[in-house]
């Protein structure tokens, strides 16, 4: 199938607007790539530290040069349920790799923090900078220089978009991602949503939402609903990173250990020592990149990922801003269902037809590259796969052609919508994106009254004092990068889904985040410039009349714009700064960039 004329001309715009920096890229990791492993070219001291704890068969292979040596990268931790089962996966991985007569080393660990943690709390303002944390880690893992490829184990938020940012600063070796796949469906989302709505409407109490939330969040692997985490996995399979079908086998499936080892081993195939070399940093071109987005839109995917992708293609040379995210939006319809957008959870998904047949309905609209190159088969073509298990090893089979669920993967003659989840907002108050796939269409213009807030806290008080009974527009703001690290602001959206319910016109706008989770309530998020940065949100009052208009892409300030730009901007509030760790993070505020660059305080802002 050719592919569609705006998806061949956003590719070929991305790729002019960096010709400069992707050939500079493309230099660097070139000038990288040697013919042999780079710890050849170790002092023997330097060789003699980096296998000492080695036994000696890893010592002795090590030693001689004569196969390669992969790192492991691992975001292991036992708290969080994501990365709970990466314990044992290093020792499954140095055990396929010695079948190969290869090697194996942890080369780092990096932070894994949770968002569903720290949300509503302090902590969760150091969450967006742990991206470039992981990212640095990463490099810092791989700076030994032991290495012939990589496998990199991350499954949720910020831990993949930072250790793909971190690999491509190692653009020249191969890497694999490994996913450790979804935790077993809990608690129907449709009733975890209603019993948080009560708790805030204060018709339930504590014990009952706990229950509610353990029930949801039960045992190890990823949370179900279609947030960051789960976003990720199919934007990896979309870069052709991770091996086709393997995102949503949960960690108990007889199937998820043979995938781990087909990745151990398809990595050690792709080096530079054998025939088949797919370094990282070629991989990830601009076909690759709008394949992610495509995936993304479609899937009705995280609204992180309109920042993520800006700094993952950034460390790649690609330069790419939410106009591109619009006018590919525009074209690729909404196919799947998957909650917030929806009452499955990515286990239906998946048994719908998974990501395999996602990729197919798309490729054979002409909505994907289907010549991308990948670390798996001949091309992405071959991405519309699914894994089985024969005989206790792997084995890939044609994914089924049409959905097996109508219901929560549609097909591209019949789509949810015939535009992706994501729309660019614009106006008199900046820049922004909002998440269209769950907010109904009767929600989506509201013109309301202003209510100016500068902590997501003070609403809930606002709230049981009535004060919030009518239509109204919530302005969070001072809540960017440069302010707070630009947390996620969930404690909002059951107060606001409340009103909703109760018939008012309400809408949220904010220069902060709302992610995955982001929920019926029509909200303009990451908007450009932020407040702390001069941003016109500084300038709105409470009681100022506001309209958003999510379908036609609008956010105005309705008055004499003379008027509002006289104003006197309000001062930041002295929030973020210590406690929790924050006061060491001073310098990444200082330095970051813009939502629509990125959000990196690692990549300035860009063209």
């Amino acid at each position: 199938m050719a592919v569609h004329a705006t998806i061949a001309k956003v590719t070929a715009r991305i790729a002019a607007r960096s010709a400069a920096s992707r050939g500079d890229y493309l230099k660097q990791i070139g000038a990288a790539a040697l013919s042999e492993p780079t710890r050849s070219r170790l002092s023997c001291g330097n060789l003699a530290h980096g296998f000492a704890a080695c036994d000696a068969t890893d010592k002795n292979a090590l030693r001689l040069m004569e196969a390669g040596n992969v790192a492991i990268i691992n975001s292991y931790n036992d708290m969080l349920s994501a990365h709970h089962p990466y314990a044992d996966y290093p020792d499954q991985i140095k055990a396929a790799l010695r079948e190969m007569g290869w090697t194996a080393q942890v080369a780092g660990g990096v932070p894994a923090m949770c968002d569903g943690v720290t949300q509503g709390q302090p902590g969760m303002e150091l969450s967006l900078f742990s991206r470039d944390l992981i990212a640095q880690c990463t490099a810092m893992s791989l700076s030994h220089q032991m290495f012939d490829a990589v496998l990199a184990l991350g499954v949720c938020d910020k831990i993949v978009p930072g250790l793909l940012i971190g690999t491509l600063a190692f653009g020249h070796l191969p890497t694999v991602f490994v996913p450790a796949g979804p935790m077993e469906s809990g608690l129907p989302n449709k009733e975890k949503q209603r019993v948080r709505q009560l708790y805030a409407e204060g018709k339930v109490g504590r014990e009952e939402l706990l229950q509610a939330e353990s029930d949801s969040y039960h045992s190890a692997g990823t949370c179900t609903f279609y947030g960051t985490a789960n976003s990720n996995q199919v934007i990896l399979e979309a870069l052709g990173l991770q091996l086709p079908g393997s995102s949503f086998v949960n960690p108990t499936n007889p199937l998820r250990d043979p995938l781990t080892v087909a990745a151990a081993q398809q990595v050690a195939r792709i080096t530079n020592l054998g025939s088949d070399y797919r370094p990282i940093g070629e991989i990830v071109d601009e076909r690759a990149i709008v394949n992610a987005v495509v995936s993304l839109l479609a899937s009705g995917g995280s609204t992180n990922h309109t920042i993520h992708l800006i700094a993952i293609a950034r460390a790649a040379g690609l330069i790419i801003n939410w106009d591109d995210f619009s006018e590919l939006s525009a074209v690729v319809p909404l196919l799947a269902r998957v909650y917030p957008n929806g009452q499955a959870d990515v286990n239906h998904f998946h048994a719908a037809g998974g990501t395999g047949c996602l990729f197919g309905l798309l490729l054979r609209a002409g909505l994907m590259h289907g010549d991308a190159r990948t670390v798996w088969g001949g091309s992405f073509a071959d991405f519309a796969s699914e894994p089985q298990l024969r005989d206790g090893a792997v084995s890939w089979q044609p994914a089924v052609a049409d959905s097996l669920d109508r219901s929560v993967l549609a097909s591209v003659a019949e789509p949810f919508s015939a535009e992706g989840g994501l729309n660019l907002i614009s106006g008199n108050l900046g820049r922004g994106v909002v998440k269209l796939s769950a907010v109904a269409t009767e929600h989506r213009v509201v013109e309301a009254p202003a209510l100016v807030i500068e902590n997501q806290d003070d609403l809930a008080a606002l709230f049981e004092a009535g004060e919030l009974d009518r239509d109204v527009i919530v302005v969070a703001r001072f809540q960017g990068p440069k302010a707070l690290g630009m947390p996620e602001l969930h404690k909002l959206t059951p107060l606001l889904g409340s009103l909703q319910d109760r018939g008012f016109k309400v809408a949220l706008v904010t220069d902060g985040r709302m992610s995955g989770a982001s929920g019926k309530v029509p909200a303009a998020i990451h908007l450009v410039p932020e407040a702390a940065a001069g941003g016109p949100l500084a300038r709105v009052n409470s009681g100022d009349l506001l309209r958003l208009d999510a379908d036609a892409g609008t956010l105005e300030w309705l008055g004499d714009s003379a008027e509002l730009a006289a104003r006197r901007p309000a001062e930041p509030p002295r929030l973020g700064e210590r406690g929790v760790g924050r006061e060491l993070f001073a310098l990444s505020r200082q330095a970051v960039s813009s939502a629509e660059h990125g959000a990196s305080y690692l990549f300035g802002e860009h063209g």
